[in-house]
């Protein structure tokens, strides 16, 4: 059973947003369309993998996009799948043109026809993560519990290419296909007469999860000033929509929606930790104090009276 299934990551949700509400301007626009450009690839590499793991679900948990934190750090996965004999972390990578794998040098690098580029190592970084899962496990009760790491490549077109120990790489990165016969196949292989308690485990993780998140404002050096305001129109996202008495138009392609303005608020506190009254006001561009006060009241704030603002829960 998938418990967790994949949503948007935060951190893409804030590009998407810069990308419509950052002025033209700035300095660094396409870097910011560089990295939204990263993160939407990853993502949708993930979603491929997706496809393929759900196979998976009738004979153990699955968490998709988890967060855990122990002794203050915190490990991020892209799969976990719990069994009743071990658990399994698969990785997704999504490479174009040809990648390679040197055990000698211990290098991974990717060729896309032009260059050659070297890469942080996908394997290091999967038993890095197989590390900081056992710690987990251990200081929530949990010992001698297998745990395997696989790296799923997402593009089929992707060339695999190893130099050195060819079956040492083929036991642990696969095209995203071929990872449920792996795992498949190390089920076979496992005898454990005391079966994990994989729901279990699982329910407990997602209990445990946390968003993973960045300041990406703080990142880029974005300010507050470098954001365009108004309410986007939820139809084809031009910003401008304008009030009448009981909905927004959208002056460009005549959208109405009398809820536009709670999306506007929302992208704010995907950007911002919190926002004041006026602040709301200056961004929605309307002059209606009431307007805000109640918009903001119906999208699930934690209002702060020290400090008269609303915080995301």
């Amino acid at each position: 059973m998938n418990i967790k299934k994949r949503t948007k990551p935060l951190i893409l949700q804030k590009y998407e947003v810069l990308r419509t509400r950052l002025k033209s301007d700035f300095p660094r626009v396409h870097h910011i369309e560089r990295e939204y450009g990263k993160y939407l690839k990853g993502y949708m590499g993930e979603v491929n993998v997706d496809y393929f793991l759900q196979f998976l679900e009738p004979i153990s948990t699955i968490l998709q996009d988890i967060c855990l934190k122990v002794g203050g750090k915190s490990v991020q996965l892209d799969n976990i799948i719990i069994s009743q004999h071990a658990i399994y972390i698969v990785e997704v990578k999504n490479y174009s043109g040809t990648i390679i794998f040197d055990t000698t040098l211990n290098q991974f690098t990717r060729d896309d026809g032009k260059n050659e580029t070297g890469f942080s190592h996908p394997i290091a970084q999967a038993k890095l993560q197989q590390l900081k899962l056992q710690n987990w496990l251990q200081h929530n009760g949990y010992t001698n519990i297998p745990i395997y790491y696989l790296i799923a490549i997402s593009e089929p077109t992707t060339r695999i290419k190893v130099i050195g120990d060819t079956e040492s790489i083929a036991k642990v990165v696969a095209h995203g296909e071929r990872i449920p016969h792996i795992i498949l196949d190390i089920e076979k292989k496992l005898e454990n007469p005391n079966k994990i308690l994989h729901q279990k485990i699982g329910h407990l993780m997602l209990r445990k999860n946390i968003d993973f998140d960045r300041d990406i404002m703080q990142e880029h050096r974005i300010k507050r000033q470098d954001l365009m305001n108004g309410v986007k129109c939820t139809n084809c996202e031009r910003l401008g929509m304008q009030r009448t008495p009981r909905s927004w138009v959208c002056p460009k392609c005549g959208h109405k929606d009398r809820h536009a303005h709670y999306l506007a608020i929302r992208e704010y506190l995907l950007l911002f930790p919190w926002i004041t009254n006026p602040e709301c006001k200056n961004f929605l561009q309307v002059d209606s104090r009431h307007m805000v006060n109640k918009a903001l009241k119906n999208v699930n704030l934690t209002y702060e009276p020290a400090h008269k603002r609303w915080l995301r829960k």
